[in-house]
C-alpha cells in the first residue's frame, strides 16, 4: 500500500480551482465594464397605473361630505332625524360577525 502526501495534492487542486474562479470573475468584470452603465427601469402594468390613478383621485376627495353632514345636523336640530332600529341592529351584528370571522 502506497500512501502519498495528500496535503500537496489537495493544495494544488484548491489553487487550480481558485485560479479558474478568479479568471471567470475577471472575464465577467470585463464584460460588465465594457457594457454601458445599466439603467434602472420600472415597467408598470396597466392595472398598476389604474390603481395609482384611483389612489390619487381618492386622496383628493374630502374626508367628509360637508353637504350631507349639514343636512343631518339640520334634521337633528329640527327633531326630524329618525333612526331605523332594524337597520342599525343589522349593521352592528354584521360588523361583529366580520370581526369574529376575519
Amino acid at each position: 500500500m502506497k500512501i502519498t502526501k495528500t496535503d500537496e495534492t489537495n493544495l494544488q487542486i484548491i489553487q487550480q480551482y481558485q485560479k479558474s474562479e478568479g479568471a471567470k470573475a475577471d472575464a465577467e468584470k470585463k464584460v460588465l465594464g465594457s457594457a454601458a452603465a445599466p439603467e434602472e427601469k420600472v415597467d408598470l402594468s396597466t392595472t398598476a397605473r389604474d390603481i395609482q390613478k384611483l389612489k390619487s383621485a381618492i386622496s383628493e376627495l374630502p374626508e367628509t361630505r360637508d353637504a350631507r353632514v349639514q343636512e343631518l345636523k339640520a334634521q337633528v336640530d329640527k327633531g326630524a332625524y329618525k333612526v331605523d332600529a332594524e337597520k342599525l341592529a343589522e349593521k352592528i351584528v354584521g360588523e361583529a360577525l366580520i370581526d369574529i370571522f376575519a
